[in-house]
């Protein structure tokens, strides 16, 4: 059994492109999970087989628990909400990895 105690969480949300392919996750370490993603460390993932790793969304949570919760709400969302939720969020899809290293 994995313990997760006073751990941040983050859910996060990579694109391919603006309206592209969507990929939602969850990490206790955004920068470091995004970097894995983005130099396809995982050879045979999909965020690597689709080229998914612009970084357009994120919610911090204080507890890793909560994350993965949401996590769990937000991959039983449609597409739409999804991309509402981006463009609210970050309304160009800038990639914002560089904003949180």
């Amino acid at each position: 059994m994995t313990i997760y105690m006073n751990k941040k969480g983050y859910v996060y949300i990579l694109a391919s492109k603006k309206n592209g392919t969507l990929y939602v996750g969850v990490t206790s370490n955004l920068p470091r999970r995004i970097e894995i993603h983005q130099q396809n460390l995982i050879t045979k993932s999909f965020t690597s087989k689709y080229t998914v790793h612009c970084l357009v969304y994120y919610e911090i949570f204080e507890d890793v628990k909560e994350a993965i919760a949401r996590e769990k709400q937000m991959k039983h969302w449609n597409r739409n909400w999804k991309i509402k939720q981006i463009n609210k969020f970050n309304p160009v899809w800038e990639d914002l990895y560089s904003k949180i290293c």
